[in-house]
């Protein structure tokens, strides 16, 4: 993009949450080797700081932000107030939590209900939708909304996290049809089992699990194509239509014995 004919192309611009997490910091290292600028925003300022050396280190420059995504009105305004001057070019809105019901209990603690419907559904949603809003009024721009393949199935004992990631997945189809006309894509990445940190605290069991730099990397050229929904590895979307076919009984029963 250049401002004039005299002018040098401007560096690309991306924002970045959960940036102090593994798979924002792999999304932020895959765009690193072109030079671009990468804000970083996650909740550990030590993890945030060796992103942004890692950052760095590999041809990028890096800001970084520390902030609890949970104040969601203040974090829309303060991201804005960085686009004013780093008029970001794609937003990967990667933050979340994996929180799951813990053993021995029968449901999951409304606390955990209600912080995974604000960090996994109400705050991406409501930060993407202003910053696709003020992509489009400067002609473009790429939003990209980590999902989960959770979202495709009714898991008993992560009723909230796969509920808040599926509200995700429907407000991300709404907001990529209407800013569509604007030149603003949306892209929703529903991963299935990526090998990070958080993932493996999760679950002693994850079949199909991709290294997270190249699960960074999938994500990253499905936004460049700017896909609606990206489902990988491909098994999960298999898994998908298999959930959608089944009789509702036979359906019920095989959810009802997965375990975390």
């Amino acid at each position: 993009m250049r401002n004039d004919l005299n002018s040098k192309p401007r560096k690309q611009s991306i924002f970045v949450t959960g940036g102090s997490g593994g798979l924002g910091r792999a999304l932020a290292l895959h765009h690193a080797q072109d030079g671009t600028e990468v804000s970083l925003w996650g909740r550990s300022s030590q993890r945030l700081f060796a992103t942004k050396e890692a950052v760095e280190e590999a041809g990028g420059i890096a800001s970084t932000t520390q902030f609890d995504l949970m104040d969601t009105q203040a974090a829309i305004e303060l991201m804005l107030a960085q686009d004013e001057n780093a008029r970001f070019d794609c937003a990967y809105l990667v933050a979340g939590i994996g929180d799951t019901r813990a053993e021995g209990e029968m449901v999951e603690s409304t606390q955990v209900i209600l912080r995974a419907a604000q960090l996994n559904f109400a705050a991406p949603a409501a930060m993407a939708a202003a910053l696709a809003e003020r992509m489009a009024q400067r002609g473009g721009g790429r939003i990209v909304l980590i999902g989960s393949a959770a979202a495709h199935h009714s898991l008993p004992f992560a009723a909230a996290y796969s509920g808040s990631k599926s509200g995700l997945a429907r407000f991300a189809d709404a907001l990529r049809i209407s800013m569509k006309p604007h030149g603003v894509s949306v892209t929703l990445a529903s991963p299935g089992f990526i090998d990070t940190a958080a993932g493996r605290a999760g679950s002693a069991s994850r079949p199909f699990e991709l290294p997270v730099n190249e699960a960074a990397r999938r994500i990253a050229k499905a936004a460049k194509r700017r896909k609606a929904h990206y489902i990988t590895p491909w098994p999960f979307a298999v898994l998908k239509s298999i959930d959608r076919l089944l009789p509702g009984s036979i359906r019920d029963r095989i959810l009802a014995k997965i375990r975390r």
